[in-house]
């Protein structure tokens, strides 16, 4: 069922974007590790993974489980309660999947990220702990275009947004870099990965090196690191 939607994804994403995916996903046990840039990014992930034949287990925040339309969709994947002992758990259930030889997709930053320019802010150690106890490689997953989809406040916004999509097709890129090697403390591990990240999503945006063209005035400021 998660591999049919993966395809649906794919589908229902072409009306209102196109997307174009570079890079490639070593076979065997992998973690994928994205930035996080909008509310869409999920489907946009979904249909960049159906191109290269993988279909990942989500780690994500646990009130995604909780939303109606989306809990069933999210059976069989991982949910991060933060801040409580069940993070525990989540990353026992990603390891194991890992051992079994699935993909698991991370957002090492843990949430939409607040950076004006909209660069990786600083992660958490979660995936580079993850992959240290596992030994399966970090492929950073670097994505730039999701955000114009739709709003950060979305739902609310969000169909005028799809409808200017529908009209305008941005182009969405999605890169899958190359391994980054995940030594020294999880906390060098997680910059090394953070900054692996922006190295593969400064190619996707050469336009826009510093600040997005696209301004959504529902982002919220910056509040400082991801807690």
């Amino acid at each position: 069922m998660w591999r049919v939607l993966l395809f649906v994804a794919r589908v229902a994403l072409a009306p209102f974007a196109r997307l174009r995916v570079t890079g490639d996903v070593p076979a065997g046990p992998v973690i994928l590790a994205a930035n996080h840039i909008g509310p869409v990014d999920p489907v946009v992930l979904m249909a960049a993974c159906r191109t290269r034949g993988v279909a990942p287990v989500f780690l994500a925040d646990a009130a995604v489980f909780r939303m109606r339309g989306l809990g069933w969709i999210m059976k069989g994947h991982i949910p991060v309660a933060r801040g409580t002992a069940a993070v525990t758990r989540a990353f026992h259930h990603a390891a194991a999947e890992l051992a079994g030889g699935a993909a698991v997709l991370v957002y090492p930053e843990g949430r939409i990220g607040l950076d004006p320019g909209l660069w990786p802010e600083r992660g958490k150690t979660g995936a580079a702990r993850l992959a240290q106890a596992s030994g399966a490689p970090v492929v950073p997953v670097a994505q730039w275009g999701a955000h114009e989809l739709v709003p950060y406040a979305a739902p609310r916004g969000a169909p005028r947004a799809l409808a200017r999509s529908l009209r305008r097709r941005p182009v969405v890129r999605v890169h899958f870099g190359p391994p980054v090697p995940v030594t020294g403390t999880p906390r060098q591990a997680t910059d090394a990965i953070t900054a692996a990240l922006a190295a593969a999503l400064a190619p996707l945006r050469p336009d826009e090196p510093d600040l997005p063209r696209h301004v959504d005035p529902t982002r919220p400021p910056p509040m400082g690191p991801p807690r």
